[in-house]
């Protein structure tokens, strides 16, 4: 790109701020004139935000004339409340049954600052938000809201900009202090949520955060924000696709089965597909096109991943990821470690480059944030195939750990490309990895330095790996792959570098292994070995 050109690029954040010119003309005739050719018992109308006092002029504070709205399409039976291009400054609104939100081009719902103008609803009670983060807990202090409600939409090109929403944490107000809000959209106890086509920019703690809601699709957004992007908490049915997350503080998209309502619920029967996560861009510049890097020793965790946890009460079930890309961000993260079953998953056609912790993380743990009594949990039948993942920048590999007595449990993968840049030391490869304490927080960082530059795993009953091919930019003094304490492994075509006198494999507490036409380890059959290299 030319400087040229470079210069005449807008600056997102005052795009926003300014607002965007040119509304779909004609959007409510059109739509009136659609639903007047059909068989409906009762035609549902298409309102204009604007005839109930809003301005969108990005200093009036719309709320009030937008809770009203909303109130009348709803006592009305439904519809369609549409907002025109502008510049909407918002505190709490308040989603009903039976009401579409449609931001047309132009349009930003403005998250308005704490103080003077306005604040948002204070965060409810709930005994029960010990057990997690605060934001998980509370619902009511957002910019939009929709608790206990059914069949909604929000849907339009438009933008939801989170200008004075917390982070939830140190910097700036705390979610807790009065009036202040950290959400841009959540949903408590919902059913039949529809959410399309719009942008997120700076979310605050999570840009969507759905807990206890069936039925819901979240299709075609962009998510540019400083913490989380998507959180699935407690949820059922739900269709993820074609959505594009950088945040690059916190997780991208993020699965989750907390006890924030108070019992353990399962998030099931889920699908992500064809999205992209990264934590590589500046915020804003994903959703201008620019996708600048931050700059050189700016530290940044660059999150952005893909994750099932941490919290992780109610459990995992049934739950398939496919056709996603991973960019400059942390790896693909699955964790049961609150007494959750974590079982029958598929991920499948996955795309990662510059990945910058493990490449996977498959963790069962016994943290067991939650009441009392529950025992630790399970997880079991896990497949993933098809993954590529380029320049991994990390000397912490792949890890697959359980617990001593509690293994995971038949994990499958195929066709598996991990190219990382290597460098790692012999006395990394002497290294004993400790086994993660309880209570503390579950993340490939925290078992340090892994003593495999390829496969760490621990606590393992049944693992089948096919086709597996390590790729290193520089030699690598670890073994490919440790095992410990694994029962009934399976390797087939697996292709590692060759350097020197560095094993392929390192067995402690071994049983039932077996490895066939691979490159630099003979066809090998072993009934139970203590300690071996091959």
């Amino acid at each position: 790109m030319g400087p040229q050109k470079e210069s005449t690029r807008r600056s997102f954040l005052g795009f926003a701020a300014a607002g965007i010119a040119g509304a779909t003309v004609g959007f409510a005739s059109k739509l009136e004139a659609q639903t007047s050719t059909t068989s409906l018992s009762a035609k549902q109308a298409v309102y204009d935000v604007r005839t109930y006092g809003a301005k969108g002029d990005g200093t009036t504070v719309d709320t009030p004339a937008i809770n009203r709205a909303i109130d009348s399409v709803s006592a009305a039976g439904g519809g369609t409340l549409y907002f025109p291009a502008g510049n909407y400054l918002c505190y709490t609104i308040h989603l009903k049954s039976n009401v579409a939100l449609y931001l047309d081009h132009g349009v930003t719902i403005v998250a308005g600052e704490t103080g003077a103008q306005g604040q948002y609803d204070p965060a409810e009670p709930n005994q029960w938000d010990h057990y997690q983060d605060y934001g998980h807990s509370h619902w009511h202090n957002s910019l939009i809201l929709g608790e206990e409600i059914h069949d909604f939409s929000i849907v339009g090109p438009g933008l939801i900009w989170g200008k004075g929403l917390s982070r939830g944490t140190r910097q700036g107000p705390r979610a807790e202090d009065p009036g202040v809000g950290n959400k841009a959209i959540s949903l408590k106890n919902c059913h039949n949520v529809n959410l399309r086509d719009f942008s997120i920019l700076h979310g605050g703690h999570f840009g969507i955060l759905a807990t206890g809601v069936d039925n819901l699709t979240i299709d075609n957004l962009k998510i540019d924000t400083n913490r989380d992007g998507v959180d699935i908490d407690c949820c059922s049915n739900v269709r993820v696709s074609n959505c594009s997350v950088n945040s690059p503080w916190d997780d991208g998209i993020c699965l989750k089965s907390s006890f924030g309502l108070g019992y353990a619920r399962a998030t099931e029967n889920v699908t992500i597909t064809n999205c992209f996560v990264s934590g590589s861009y500046m915020e804003g510049t994903l959703l201008d096109g620019t996708r600048k890097p931050f700059p050189p020793g700016e530290r940044v965790p660059r999150n952005g991943r893909i994750k099932f946890g941490t919290e992780s009460n109610g459990g995992f079930k049934r739950i398939t990821v496919s056709n996603c890309v991973c960019d400059g961000c942390h790896g693909i993260a699955l964790e049961a470690v609150d007494g959750a079953l974590l079982e029958d998953v598929t991920i499948d056609n996955i795309s990662m480059r510059d990945i910058n912790d493990g490449a996977i993380f498959i963790r069962l743990g016994d943290r067991m944030r939650g009441p009392e009594g529950v025992p630790v949990g399970a997880l079991r039948r896990v497949i993933l195939s098809n993954i590529v993942c380029s320049n991994a920048t990390s000397n912490i590999s792949a890890i697959f750990s359980g617990l001593a007595g509690h293994p995971i449990e038949n994990l499958k993968l195929s066709n598996i490309v991990i190219e990382h840049r290597g460098a790692g030391t012999a006395e990394q490869a002497k290294r004993e990895v400790p086994e993660e304490e309880r209570d503390r927080y579950p993340e490939p960082g925290r078992f340090g330095d892994t003593p495999s530059h390829g496969f760490f795993i621990r606590h393992v009953r049944g693992i089948e790996m096919n086709d597996i091919k390590i790729l290193v930019q520089q030699p690598d003094a670890r073994p490919a792959f440790v095992l410990q304490d694994v029962q009934g492994a399976d390797f087939f075509r697996v292709k590692s570098p060759k350097n020197g006198t560095v094993s392929t494999f390192a067995l402690k507490a071994v049983e039932d292994f077996r490895v066939a036409q691979s490159d630099t380890v003979p066809d090998t059959r072993l009934e139970k070995v203590d300690t071996k290299n091959l």
